[in-house]
């Protein structure tokens, strides 16, 4: 996701977010009818991004696309979903109109527990382009449903991880928003992409209704961050490392009792796979691996810092 990424990506919140995602699936699930698993690749690639591919499909239906991917593979599904969706309807599809029926999991899931599956929408689409995604939890029965016959649920056996690399350090740290890149968020039309100093003008009036409009403004990212700063100062306190933080913040989550987007936020600061990452030790200079809508909507709020990912090389003198 950029975010929120190996988690469950951002929906808006409350009664209205479960309201649109039933409509969502209950609208693909109209397209229900008999199909056949025409592929089966357990190592489709789109462009850097790899991924197993189920392709269902019948004579004048529209395809359904079963994507499920590993932990260790990168770029992730969600912050690839246009991409990958548009390379297997180019490739499998030339001949539909609109793009396949897109579903995927990753693995693994949120704190320890079994992914969801996701449906995929897209807003807008022209010939094997797709754009503006949104996420919603469709069970394997729906999907059973949907293709009228069983869906694998795993990777698949045909699986090839990615060769071993030296493995870097995790290291997170506390940052001033102002000393990192100036964001550029791609999905969400609520966020301008201004300055921080232009953030700090708005009116809180104005912040309230913005609020309202996706996942990423619909918290309250003050008490977040003096969440995640306070959990990084005792965990050092305690020598906890770096890949032991996500379970140690939602500790602290609960001990805090933060509500379920408070938590949410939380885990995405402190998950490796998703955490606020520059690009390199310039922070300024380079823009975003992951993180850059949390930052704007961090900056939106006037908040002053955060905590951020770092990967440290073993033959890097400089740490």
């Amino acid at each position: 996701m950029d975010d929120p990424s190996q988690d469950t990506p951002p929906a808006r919140s409350g009664a209205a977010a479960s309201s649109s995602c039933a409509a969502m699936v209950a609208q693909a699930l109209r397209l229900a009818a008999p199909r056949e698993r025409t592929v089966d690749d357990h190592m489709f690639r789109a462009e850097r991004t790899s991924f197993r591919l189920q392709l269902f499909t019948a004579p004048g239906q529209r395809a359904v696309a079963v994507a499920t991917q590993a932990e260790d593979e990168s770029p992730s599904l969600t912050n690839e979903a246009e991409l990958c969706a548009a390379a297997v309807w180019q490739q499998h599809c030339p001949g539909q109109e609109l793009p396949p029926v897109w579903i995927e999991r990753q693995f693994p899931g949120a704190f320890g527990q079994e992914p969801d599956f996701q449906l995929v929408t897209f807003g807008e689409s022209e010939q094997y382009q797709v754009h503006q995604p949104h996420w919603c939890t469709i069970s394997t029965e729906q999907i059973v449903h949907l293709v009228g016959g069983p869906v694998a649920e795993d990777r698949g056996e045909g699986y090839v991880p990615p060769e071993p690399e030296a493995e870097p350090e995790l290291r997170f740290e506390a940052v001033e928003l102002r000393c990192l890149a100036q964001s550029r968020p791609f999905r969400e039309e609520c966020m301008s992409g201004s300055s921080g100093a232009t953030s700090r003008a708005r009116s809180w009036t104005d912040r309230l209704l913005r609020r309202r409009c996706c996942w990423y403004h619909s918290g309250d990212w003050h008490r977040v961050n003096d969440m995640a700063l306070t959990a990084l100062s005792r965990a050092r306190d305690e020598d906890v490392k770096a890949e032991d933080m996500t379970r140690y913040a939602d500790a602290y989550a609960a001990e805090a009792r933060a509500t379920t987007w408070e938590r949410a936020a939380l885990y995405s600061l402190y998950c490796p796979a998703v955490a606020i990452q520059p690009s390199g030790d310039d922070y300024i200079s380079n823009g975003f691996i992951n993180g850059q809508h949390r930052v704007q909507a961090m900056r939106d709020a006037g908040v002053g810092r955060t905590v951020v990912l770092r990967l440290v090389w073993p033959d890097n003198p400089a740490d």
